[in-house]
């Protein structure tokens, strides 16, 4: 399906991949343009089509999304309640996957305690509201600024750095179940002391977390298309939600760009197109 664009987020993606000239390893064809993930309305769909109309509000995956108009991915898209603002909703995708991805590979259960290394992220704020849904216990290192943040969203808050292990302990003293590496810190293996189990510890983003026997996560789960519905209904029930820092005209663009590529904002900037 193609659709009129609405609104498209800024992603790492778009910094260290597109922007360089590659993607997954192979040189991009110019011109291109940037943007995998966005929100709008659908205007076009294609023979044999049936489960999506002409006039659709949808929200997904698919390439140069910062357009008028875009073609999403097959399978990576979802219809956009009404409630859901396009703003909101061009922020949804990436962060749902990978959240529900990495929570469903690390294993954490109802009942158990999960540790999450860089939580006040995109990625980590979606990662805390999901494993709360779902009855686990929550631990997310930050900033202190950013703990009050946390706090809302449900999580117990700590420092990253030295003493990571003995101030978690204390908050968690019956136990660390799993753990998540979110910033490729460098706290794998204090992630693993805590845990006890390597194989429930992961990383998105330290490429050195296999040599610890931890998993480290890249790939896209095969079918976020149920994971993408999921996060709209808990959306309307009140349970889910996506943090946006700022939002940007396409005029505006470049300037988005400068500010992501400057850190501590990089997941949570979006581009509004009409």
């Amino acid at each position: 399906m193609r659709i009129a664009v609405r609104a498209a987020r800024v992603n790492l993606s778009d910094l260290m991949k597109i922007r360089t000239g590659r993607w997954k390893g192979e040189p991009i064809p110019l011109p291109s343009g940037v943007g995998v993930e966005g929100a709008g309305i659908v205007d076009e769909v294609g023979n044999g089509v049936t489960d999506v109309s002409v006039g659709d509000a949808v929200f997904g995956c698919g390439f140069n999304m910062l357009a008028q108009y875009a073609v999403l991915r097959p399978g990576v898209w979802s219809r956009k309640p009404e409630d859901l603002p396009f703003e909101e909703a061009g922020g949804f995708s990436v962060v749902v996957e990978t959240a529900t991805r990495v929570s469903a590979q690390v294993g954490v259960k109802p009942g158990e305690t999960l540790l999450v290394s860089g939580a006040s992220g995109g990625i980590g704020s979606a990662v805390i509201q999901f494993a709360l849904y779902r009855g686990a216990t929550v631990i997310g290192t930050a900033s202190a600024p950013n703990y009050d943040y946390l706090r809302g969203l449900g999580a117990t808050p700590t420092t990253y750095g030295p003493g990571l292990v003995e101030r978690v302990r204390k908050l968690a003293p019956t136990g660390v179940n799993a753990a998540l590496d979110l910033a490729g810190s460098g706290v794998i293996p204090e992630l693993i002391e805590l845990v006890g189990d390597p194989s429930h510890v992961l990383s998105v983003a330290d490429f050195t977390a296999p040599q610890y026997g931890a998993q480290l996560s890249l790939v896209a789960q095969k079918d976020p298309e149920r994971a993408l519905a999921e996060a709209a209904r808990l959306y309307s029930e009140g349970a889910f939600h996506v943090t946006l820092e700022k939002t940007f005209p396409i005029t505006q663009a470049a300037e988005a760009y400068r500010l992501s590529a400057a850190g501590h904002v990089t997941d949570k900037l979006v581009i509004t197109i009409s």
